[in-house]
Formats: C-alpha cells, structure tokens, sequence
C-alpha cells in the first residue's frame, strides 16, 4: 500500500499562483494542515516515508513522521513539474500570456509521466513488503492516479487539496485506488 500526501498549504497556493519547482515553504495554515495529518496518522502504521528535495513536501513529511521517527527517503523522481516561465503567475497571468497552455520551458508531460511511475516502479519494487508513506505534490499525485485510473481521475479532472490523503495498491490485477482526495482529518473539512 502506498499513501500518497499532498504538502500542506503555502502562500502560492493560497494566492493561487503556479508553484512547480520553484521551493516555496509551508506558511501557517499548510504547517497546520501537516500537524493535523501526524496526529491522522497516529494509530497508523507506516514503514517508510519518501517525499520530494521541495520544502514543502519535505516540511509536512517531517511533521507527519514526528510520531513515528521513520526511515525518510528524499527522491528527485517525485519532484513537481517544471511549468517553466510560467511559474509564480496567477491563473489570470497564465491564461493571458499562454492561453494555450505551452508554458516556455516546462517539463513536457510525458517526461513527468514517466519520471514520477519510474519512481513508483522504483519503490514497489525496492520496498515490496512494506507499508509506504508519500509526501508530494499536486502534479505528482494527480499524475499517478491518472495512470493507475487509466485516466478516469487525476491529471486534468481532479484538483487535490493541500495535505488530502489518497491511498493505492498494487494487486496482482493492477494498481487499486482505495480512496483519493481525502480532507475528513482537516479541520477545515471537518464537521
């Protein structure tokens, strides 16, 4: 099993402004969101956690593994996307200068595919039996569920909240997604 965390909230997200590479930090809202998954996690039993070299993903993972001080493995395979010059525009920006949405220098789509299941490939295999923890990103998340899914979700049809959780497995079938976009242990979301 693999749970897959988007990191928690920052001030591009709350602004609405494309992120990508670029390494912005948690602000207080996403460092909370990433307390509130820890204290999710608690009874929860976890081998290993794997997140991204972005401070973001990384924050929130360190947060999350303060109850259960795992292994923690950084891979450059679960990095955001490049999106380029476009990144640190708003969505208004963005579609004003790149209504076609080719943003100059961003990683060609294919090659994120490809980049971020390698990765997934890498660790199924690496660590078989174990009970995976993934700390990433919208872009990365979404990228995988759309190719385990076959397209029905992820890249395109589904917007993933900061710090949602989505859980996947690998069966001899094929992947399962067991549940995706989950924010019932966010305050915010909570009744």
């Amino acid at each position: 099993m693999i749970c897959l965390v988007r990191h928690g909230e920052t001030d591009w997200n709350l602004q609405g402004k494309l992120q990508g590479e670029t390494d912005i930090p948690l602000n207080d809202t996403g460092i909370q969101q990433a307390e509130e998954c820890r204290d999710y996690f608690k009874e929860v039993e976890v081998d290993r956690i794997i997140t991204t070299p972005l401070v973001r993903a990384r924050k929130t993972a360190e947060i999350i593994n303060e109850n259960w001080n795992k292994p923690m493995e950084v891979m450059e395979a679960f990095r955001e996307r490049s999106f380029g010059l476009a990144e640190g525009m708003s969505m208004e920006e963005r579609n004003r200068l790149y209504p076609d949405r080719n943003y100059p220098g961003q990683e060609p789509i294919d090659s994120f595919r490809d980049r971020v299941m390698q990765g997934i490939e890498e660790i199924t295999s690496k660590y078989l039996d174990e009970e995976l923890l993934l700390v990433a990103h919208g872009g990365v998340i979404n990228v995988i569920l759309s190719t385990v899914s076959n397209g029905e979700i992820g890249t395109g049809k589904t917007r993933l909240i900061n710090a949602c959780i989505s859980n996947i497995q690998f069966v001899k079938e094929g992947w399962k997604i067991h549940n995706y976009n989950q924010v019932e242990h966010l305050s915010k979301y909570s009744r």
